[in-house]
């Protein structure tokens, strides 16, 4: 019984993969130390705190997630990534929360379909745009986003 759950479970993981950008598909600006990639998040932050959350939205009258973590990275890591949260979660390799580095993606889910994306910027925090207050900086800490938690991503070696 253990080995055909185990197969199912391979079997289900192998038709929704994708090949993971390596280190060499993504400019080196994406390797850049930590603390100039946490400095470059901070000034796009700066740049788009507070514009609010407007679903399908990709500009500073309204933007979503993963329409926002792709620009984050358009912008400030230049590198191209996906414009949805599923498509986006599928990239590079997947990291535990102790092994974070600003620039990871962080994924969250409240039910099956209903996922979100931010970025760590490093000290425990997050980038992300907030369905209730737009563009904001929020602590892994917090209790929600703690309870729904998915998976962490990280596109360079």
């Amino acid at each position: 019984m253990t080995r055909f759950i185990a197969l199912l479970l391979l079997l289900s993981l192998s038709g929704c993969g994708s090949q993971p950008y390596r280190a060499a598909e993504l400019p080196s600006s994406t390797a850049e130390p930590s603390s100039e990639v946490r400095a470059s998040l901070l000034q796009q932050y700066r740049e788009w705190q507070g514009v609010p959350y407007l679903l399908g939205g990709q500009d500073k009258q309204g933007v979503d997630c993963s329409a926002f973590t792709q620009l984050t990275f358009r912008q400030r890591l230049g590198a191209e990534i996906p414009r949805t949260t599923l498509a986006q979660a599928r990239l590079g390799y997947q990291v535990e929360m102790p092994q974070l580095q600003p620039g990871d993606l962080l994924f969250y889910r409240s039910r099956v379909k209903l996922r979100h994306v931010g970025i760590y910027i490093g000290k425990g925090e997050f980038l992300h745009a907030s369905t209730s207050r737009g563009v904001m900086i929020s602590s892994l800490n917090n209790p929600y986003w703690i309870q729904h938690f998915w998976q962490a991503r990280r596109l360079t070696d």
